[in-house]
């Protein structure tokens, strides 16, 4: 009989994925994945419509976290520098790599490619472009108009002299760094978009893991840090506040093609990964967890013994699983935690209207933005990618534009419950209102919904300690990930919540605490 010992991992999105491969390159421990979805990578994942890709929610490859972009070096090669472009550097802890015309990857010739790609996206507000994050630029002074540009100076010198104490909310948290008049204008109605309630009701936690660091100050250090020599900064640009980030790192074909490629090493070092798997159910004997139940696409039912489980599926549907039950005060507070819903409903395009107008042919030099931020009232879309400038890769016919136009939803809502051709001619009506599109240049159309993409801070989020506390009794289990840990993680977060995982069981010791605390710091508990 082997007496080889296994872990049950539950999600094959980046945390899951991440924890299976150390796991099996690392330790004599053999990962077994459950993936309820067609396919790995969660909401990292990129969904192929005909050739057309869409990235869900954008991601960018970036992290102050050395050994995350080290790991992201491992899985794919970065492509060659362009003609004329040098070398792009990329700066590991106390080693660089460059790049230089002539050598690395071509992505004409080879799939298996790391991208660098420069950022820029924008605010449409008032049917006018703002730079994101705020720049301090002629445009934006002269499409506030001198009036509004007076209050917003005004209203930032009041937040500094007199902020708000203590600082309860999102509204509190905001206005602290921009002032009440930036406030109202770039942030609230956004905000309320995604999340569906007033900033009042979000607290504050929310903004220290989003927008941390980023304030009016930070603006302008990022400014005169640019205008010393060499202040462009490498790719790695570990000392860059998250928004000000202007290069990344972007698969060829998107981020779930890096997932599909750890999948395959996953099981090439002898894991396993089962997809249209889900776990409906978790045994435990009140400290220790023995087996999950899953359910087969074809309705079959089995129970898996394991000696450790990593659990990235949502903090909700692992308490509803658990057998015995958990106590009650768990159970409330873990059936009153809240969720975003998603959708992104993609648009094929012969031409855009915005900007003048262009084709695929001028796009890049007319609309470069990898995504653009609606902050407009009068439409209900939240964010539109264009995913021919993250990657030209994504889409099949170079002649076209392939857009996504992103709604921020919850499951019960009608807008979730439409058919799909209803949602495809009201996300066209959108874009003629907006003057992006008009929808006689629609070619062709898809709507992609994701469920639990955004973990909510409101609800009963204020007492989730209480689940916390509770999970950590169980010596073998690992809440890893965004959902996992019902944390409004990124990639990289979910990447390290998995690796100090492995790290104390390759080590034998319980690092579960510093698990938690990665995306509470500044720095990612990285030293500089």
């Amino acid at each position: 009989m082997s007496t080889q010992r296994t872990a049950l991992i539950v999600g094959a999105g980046p945390a899951g994925l991440t924890a299976a491969h150390e796991l099996a390159t690392r330790t004599d421990i053999k990962p077994i994945v459950f993936e309820a979805d067609s396919q790995v990578g969660g909401i990292s994942k990129t969904v192929n419509y005909k050739g057309n890709r869409i990235d869900i929610g954008g991601h960018r490859f970036f992290s102050k976290s050395d050994r995350v972009m080290d790991w992201w070096a491992q899985m794919l090669p970065l492509e060659a520098a362009g003609e004329g472009q040098g070398a792009i550097t990329i700066s590991y802890q106390n080693k660089q790599r460059e790049v230089t015309a002539g050598t690395g990857a071509d992505p004409d010739v080879t799939d298996e490619v790391m991208l660098v790609r420069g950022r820029v996206s924008r605010i449409l507000f008032g049917r006018k472009f703002y730079s994101y994050p705020i720049k301090f630029s002629r445009q934006t002074f002269g499409n506030l108009g001198v009036g509004t540009t007076a209050k917003i100076m005004g209203s930032y010198a009041r937040a500094r002299l007199m902020p708000i104490r203590p600082e309860v909310t999102l509204r509190d948290y905001i206005i602290n760094r921009f002032g009440k008049t930036l406030y109202e204008t770039f942030f609230k109605n956004y905000t309320e978009k995604v999340w569906g309630v007033p900033c009042e009701d979000i607290p504050s936690d929310w903004g220290a893991q989003r927008i941390k660091g980023v304030s009016i100050s930070a603006l302008l250090k990022h400014v005169l840090k640019k205008l010393r020599p060499g202040g462009a900064g490498d790719v790695s640009q570990k000392d860059t506040e998250t928004s000000l980030i202007e290069r990344f790192l972007y698969p060829k074909h998107g981020p779930g093609q890096l997932w599909e490629i750890v999948a395959r090493k996953v099981e090439a070092a002898g894991g396993t990964v089962h997809l249209n798997t889900r776990v409906t159910a978790v045994h435990h004997d009140g400290s220790h967890i023995s087996a999950v139940d899953v359910v087969h696409a074809d309705g079959r039912e089995e129970r898996v013994e394991g000696d450790m489980v990593f659990s990235s599926m949502p903090v909700q549907e692992l308490i509803t699983g658990w057998q015995p039950a958990a106590p009650v005060e768990v159970t409330e507070v873990s059936d009153g935690l809240t969720y975003r819903d998603f959708i992104t409903v993609g648009v094929l395009l012969s031409r855009l209207t915005l900007g003048g107008g262009c084709t695929a042919k001028n796009l890049y030099d007319t609309v470069p933005d990898n995504w653009i931020y609606v902050q407009e009232p009068d439409v209900k879309v939240g964010r539109l990618q264009i995913f021919n400038n993250w990657s030209p890769y994504l889409v099949a016919d170079p002649d076209t534009i392939w857009i996504g136009l992103e709604y921020f939803v919850n499951e019960a809502d009608d807008f979730w419950n439409m058919a799909d051709a209803d949602m495809i001619a009201f996300a066209k009506k959108e874009l003629e209102k907006l003057g992006v599109a008009d929808p006689a240049d629609a070619l062709d159309a898809v709507v992609v919904r994701t469920k639990k993409a955004y973990p909510a801070y409101f609800g009963t989020y204020d007492k989730f300690d209480t689940v916390r506390e509770y999970v950590s009794q169980f010596d073998n289990l690992y809440c890893v990930g965004r959902n996992g840990m019902h944390r409004y993680n990124n990639q990289d977060h979910s990447i390290l919540t998995a690796m100090v995982a492995v790290d104390g069981i390759e080590a034998g010791r319980d690092l579960r605490d510093q698990m938690w605390e990665i995306n509470t710091e500044e720095d990612y508990h990285e030293s500089k």
